[in-house]
């Protein structure tokens, strides 16, 4: 069955690091365009970048452009999410996502960041 297993997360001060990974499987992950979207206490959730199937475009939102860096690994069927200069705004549960045209796209269970002092 389809699995997106999100790793990584935790507590960190502000202006630390963290790198979250997404491992997945049960799909042909090399096919899809893979996500990272978060959801802050009491906020929405919001995307916070992307990367094309073959790696080779990303794009972010704004409030993380030249902090956050997502990369993948078509050979490890992984994703991945590296996140400096993180703020306390940057709390929140961190899910990866998969996207396949306008109807495949496949979800995981989200992992916890939490920026604080």
């Amino acid at each position: 069955q389809v699995q997106l297993v999100e790793s990584g997360g935790g507590l960190v001060q502000p202006g630390g690091s963290l790198r979250l990974s997404c491992a997945a499987s049960g799909f042909t992950f090399s096919m899809y365009t893979m996500h990272w979207y978060r959801q802050g206490p009491g906020k929405e959730r919001e995307l916070v970048a992307f990367i094309t199937s073959t790696g080779t475009g990303t794009a972010y939102a704004d409030s993380v452009k030249g902090r956050f860096t997502i990369s993948r690994d078509n050979a490890e069927n992984t994703v991945y999410l590296q996140m400096n200069s993180l703020k306390p705004e940057d709390t929140g549960i961190y899910y990866c996502n998969a996207k396949r045209g306008a109807v495949l796209t496949y979800w995981g269970q989200g992992t916890q960041v939490t920026v604080s002092s």
